[in-house]
């Protein structure tokens, strides 16, 4: 829910989510590895609200004594890695085709962008599997469009909770 709750900017929920999140075991880079890949599905401001929320509760909780942890950040991409590269690749296994139609005609930067940037930079990282993303912003989604562009119901999983 934090990922429904950060798109619809309802900070009181959102905050509550995030604890329960922290309190079920989900680590700080995994809530911020959410919280930025929200930007994609919800814009940038909403992201970074977010991500202000977070550190809000991550303080509140360190004045309580409470210590989270941190869990593994994600790695960085070496350098030369051709992303936009990438990213065609990570949507094509997500989707099981090659993303194709009307719409990236119509707007070609779109695909790049979809490609590039969510695909290649952000669903590369590798502190959260592809199933948790999905779960992640999932909620988010209008019904009718969820996964015509973007994620396959069966894509990749591992135990990572999101």
């Amino acid at each position: 829910m934090i990922g429904a709750f950060t798109a619809g900017g309802d900070v009181p929920r959102l905050t509550t989510a995030l604890n329960q999140g922290l309190d079920a075991g989900v680590t700080v880079n995994q809530v911020k590895e959410v919280l930025v890949q929200m930007y994609a599905y919800a814009g940038f401001s909403r992201s970074l609200n977010g991500i202000g929320t977070f550190m809000t509760v991550l303080e509140q909780r360190e004045d309580k004594g409470i210590k989270d942890e941190s869990g593994p950040g994600t790695s960085l991409l070496p350098d030369g890695t051709g992303i936009l590269a990438l990213g065609t690749a990570n949507q094509t296994e997500l989707t099981r085709a090659p993303a194709t139609g009307p719409m990236f005609d119509f707007a070609p930067a779109i695909d790049e962008f979809l490609k590039a940037h969510l695909f290649g930079d952000i669903f590369s990282g590798d502190n959260l599997d592809w199933r948790s993303r999905e779960v992640a912003t999932s909620p988010r989604w209008p019904r009718s469009s969820a996964r015509s562009h973007t994620c396959g119901r069966n894509s990749p999983s591992a135990s990572t909770p999101a």
